[in-house]
């Protein structure tokens, strides 16, 4: 048709300099972002941590109390028998206590891993095992798992086992947190 404009249509796609924009601003937002999300792993870690500890632990007193006899819960280098360390950073066993002090009778109910290379868990106390009586209670004394984050000396969570039996979770106190940091 004469008389009228030809009609022009604008280019579509994205061009080198908005792509390299666009790219520039979000490795800037990661590196913003990068911390916090280290941050909530490593909550995440002491979390799973802490609610594996304290399922491990009722279940060994749950064993206690159905079986009628004393139950151990104990941590292990190998997966198969009690480590006697104050260091539960490998596998964690639930059994029947054997004859031999501190050790399983036979093969452990339970074996889990520990869930994370970067937790350390420690007993604060420096008992080697939580053993259940058949009533329910942990005789011996009251027992503090402490876990604590590699590298991040201000989280840290603990698992407190009391001479009744009662096993609850709990934030590290102060001079837990100060334990951590000296580990």
């Amino acid at each position: 048709m004469p008389g009228l404009p030809p009609c022009r249509i604008p280019p579509s796609g994205v061009t080198l300099i908005e792509q390299v924009l666009v790219l520039a601003i979000a490795a800037v937002l990661a590196c913003i972002g990068l911390p916090s999300l280290k941050r909530v792993l490593a909550n995440s870690e002491l979390r799973s941590a802490q609610t594996g500890l304290i399922a491990m632990l009722n279940h060994a007193r749950g064993l206690a109390v159905q079986s009628g006899r004393v139950a151990l819960a104990c941590p292990s280098r190998d997966g198969e028998r009690c480590s006697d360390e104050a260091g539960w950073e490998g596998s964690w066993l639930v059994g029947l206590r054997g004859e031999r002090t501190g050790q399983l009778e036979g093969l452990p109910r339970v074996r889990r891993a520990s869930p994370s290379g970067q937790l350390s868990i420690r007993s604060a106390q420096g008992r080697r095992s939580v053993q259940f009586q058949p009533d329910g209670s942990a005789g011996g004394s009251n027992i503090t798992l402490l876990i604590c984050h590699r590298g991040i000396d201000s989280r840290a969570l603990s698992v407190k086992v009391s001479n009744a039996g009662r096993v609850r979770g709990d934030k590290a106190t102060p001079a837990e947190l100060r334990q951590c940091a000296g580990a």
